[in-house]
């Protein structure tokens, strides 16, 4: 990225604020996850170009690499896998709070109050989430929850049963399967539908220092239970200035028909 100037001490030293609203042109922490270059179409997750990644890789292993640094062994990677795969279901008690919203309720406020929630169920007096171990719980359980979560938001928008997940299917292919699966039938994706679905999970991966991000590191910087904290990034991604950029997309497409 660009050069930097190290500004830490410049307050201590002259008595004086930086005044930069936006961040514009600060940045507050140093990273070897991800890089962007948005005017260069440039997106590196760890040094990997995303075009890689997206053509030779799926989403567990994009996963895997950003949280530890490398591409997983097939071993590490199969171990990844087994951990996300018996973690997808919710508690049933998480699954009473479904009831407490209307049925028009925008899925991203669902998301908030249920992501929060877990946090009830993952406390810090039994967790310790400044450990290793205890930030792998914290990751491990919100990646392999949060399509169950979405998936039964949707669901619960059009009065259908929950779906539960399946642990033999892949990421992916069980997030479709949660959707559009009933107990009257089971949705069985094609693998074009499958291989989008995951490349779209590529490429929002992870996008650098952005709102949402902020969001959690300031939330967590209090030593707050992590759930809560990426409970307040759900809801900065929400805004239509982020993530609800997206859902614009996605509603002038509607519009546009064919």
């Amino acid at each position: 990225g660009p050069s930097v100037v190290d500004l830490s001490t410049f307050y201590s030293k002259t008595g004086m604020f930086l005044y930069d609203p936006g961040f514009t042109s600060t940045s507050s922490c140093s990273s070897e996850i991800t890089f962007i270059d948005g005017e260069k179409g440039v997106l590196l997750h760890r040094g990997f170009n995303i075009e890689d990644l997206a053509q030779k890789s799926d989403y567990p292993e994009v996963c895997y690499l950003l949280l530890n640094g490398e591409l997983p062994s097939l071993e590490n990677k199969l171990k990844f896998i087994d951990i996300l795969n018996h973690h997808t279901m919710l508690h049933e008690q998480i699954l009473r709070f479904y009831s407490g919203f209307r049925r028009d309720s925008h899925p991203m406020a669902i998301l908030v109050g249920i992501v929060g929630a877990l946090s009830s169920f993952y406390p810090e007096k039994i967790y310790d989430f400044s450990s290793i171990e205890g930030k792998g719980v914290a990751v491990s359980r919100l990646l392999a929850k949060i399509p169950t979560m979405a998936a039964m938001a949707y669901k619960y928008s059009l009065g259908q049963p929950f779906i539960y997940p399946k642990n033999e299917l892949s990421y992916s292919e069980n997030f479709l399967h949660m959707l559009f699966s009933t107990p009257c039938g089971e949705y069985k994706p094609s693998q074009t539908r499958i291989d989008a679905l995951d490349k779209l999970l590529i490429l929002h991966a992870d996008h650098e220092q952005n709102a949402s991000t902020s969001t959690v590191k300031i939330a967590g910087s209090s030593g707050a239970n992590p759930f809560a904290c990426v409970a307040a990034g759900v809801s900065s991604l929400w805004g239509p200035a982020h993530g609800g950029a997206n859902e614009s997309v996605i509603r002038m497409l509607s519009e546009i028909g064919n």
